[in-house]
């Protein structure tokens, strides 16, 4: 008898949930008064954003490499640097991820596979200290 593995794309059920999680990451981000300096750092329309993060994390969860397909090597702290990104973006942004995982991925377990690397993604995105300076 063999076991089929599946990936954490298909786990959470496939496009139609990383759309919903990355819709609702950013309805949250353009909302909540604790995600503002976060989203000060976006342009003032996030559809892009929000379809660059949907192809990312449709591939980094074992989909379709759509993001590479169209953009090469993520290379995401290179790509985010222009931005000025402290802790207080980051945690906003941390915020609206954590909240938008919980609204949208049902099973626990998922949430936590999918919650531990991507936290530490989003401190490794951070490219200025306290004072503004460099990280």
């Amino acid at each position: 008898m063999s076991e089929e593995t599946i990936t954490l794309y298909e786990a959470i059920g496939g496009d139609a949930t990383i759309r919903k999680l990355t819709r609702r990451f950013y309805e949250l981000m353009d909302t909540l008064p604790e995600a503002k300096a976060c989203r000060d750092v976006h342009p003032p329309s996030l559809a892009g954003s929000e379809q660059k993060l949907y192809e990312y994390l449709t591939g980094y969860l074992g989909g379709p490499q759509l993001y590479i397909e169209k953009y090469g090597h993520p290379r995401l702290r290179a790509r985010h640097f222009p931005a000025a990104i402290g802790p207080e973006e980051r945690d906003g942004w941390i915020l609206c991820f954590r909240q938008a995982l919980a609204d949208t991925v049902e099973h626990p377990k998922l949430r936590e596979i999918i919650w531990d690397p991507i936290e530490r993604l989003a401190h490794h995105m951070q490219n200025r200290d306290e004072n503004g300076g460099p990280a």
